[in-house]
């Protein structure tokens, strides 16, 4: 099995080729194709670390979408002294479809 370990948006995800993976936005349109920075590659039993090697290898992935998060509700609160603030927040993600590992 084929798989890698890519920095996608702050965070780190396994993907494998046809992995659906969610990401923080990232720029471009749907149906265009973006690049993810290996961080480590299992092809079978050889696992590649070393940044040398990482250079060579381009994980490319499909967008699909772009959509929103679910709604964070923040609230503040502070007792005896009338203080109370509520802010929302939603998180714009990008839905990508892993096409290669090469």
């Amino acid at each position: 099995m084929v798989y890698a370990i890519v920095r996608a948006g702050g965070r780190q995800e396994k993907v494998s080729v046809g992995d659906f993976v969610t990401l923080n936005r990232v720029p471009g349109g749907a149906g265009s194709t973006i690049e993810l920075p290996a961080l480590l590659l299992v092809d079978g039993e050889k696992i590649t670390s070393a940044p040398q090697d990482l250079a060579k290898v381009k994980v490319s992935a499909e967008i699909l979408e772009d959509l929103r998060g679910k709604k964070v509700v923040i609230q503040k609160y502070k007792n005896k002294t009338g203080y109370k603030k509520r802010q929302g927040h939603r998180q714009e993600l990008t839905k990508v479809k892993v096409t290669d590992i090469a």
